[in-house]
């Protein structure tokens, strides 16, 4: 499995978060015991969301804008829209696949609005923590073209299947097959080429 050693900083991030929620969906003039109760609630959720998706998310929306403020603002971006639109889901991967279908749509806008280039090179912030045997590996990774690296990532490393990745990037399930072997395909070639891998 891929493994990517970002990881965004618990502390600061959730406190803000938690502080833009409930300035963004409970401004009241005085706090009232059921506003306090709502809070407690959008606090725990938020946690929730962070503690189970943050860091997935983060290296999602990474792979898109190779830039940590920008993917911690998308991060940011996705938790405020899955709490303002309060979606209900039949399971835990249905939420998982909405929330990467929110940061796919959020990064693109973002690359779009802010015409960010693509970085050549890890933040060396990012990979101090990084797995030296697997540092080839990514780089191979952003060789490859934006559709790929998106299957790549999302087949790998957050472990999504096929139809899911389909529905997350809004293709069918069949065209992600395809680009599935084709990503691999060219990641042996890079591999090849580069490094004498056989």
């Amino acid at each position: 499995m891929l493994e990517i050693a970002l990881q965004y900083r618990p502390d600061p991030v959730i406190s803000i978060i938690k502080t833009m929620f409930a300035r963004i969906l409970f401004m009241a003039d005085t706090p009232s015991a059921k506003t306090t109760a709502i809070s407690e609630d959008v606090s725990m959720t938020a946690a929730r969301l962070m503690d189970t998706y943050g860091n997935g998310i983060l290296r999602f929306a990474y792979t898109y804008v190779h830039n940590m403020e920008d993917a911690e603002d998308i991060l940011q971006e996705t938790l405020i829209q899955y709490m303002r639109t309060a979606p209900v889901f039949e399971n835990e991967r249905h939420e998982k696949a909405w929330l990467f279908t929110v940061a796919a749509n959020i990064s693109k806008n973002k690359i779009k609005s802010n015409n960010i280039r693509r970085a050549d090179e890890l933040n060396e912030e990012l990979v101090a923590e990084k797995k030296e045997d697997l540092s080839y590996l990514w780089d191979a990774v952003k060789r490859l073209p934006e559709d790929y690296r998106e299957v790549i990532h999302l087949f790998y490393e957050e472990d999504l299947t096929t139809a899911q990745i389909a529905q997350v990037l809004r293709r069918r399930e069949s065209t992600v097959r395809s680009q599935l072997k084709r990503a691999r395909d060219k990641l042996k070639e890079i591999l090849k080429e580069s490094y004498d891998f056989e």
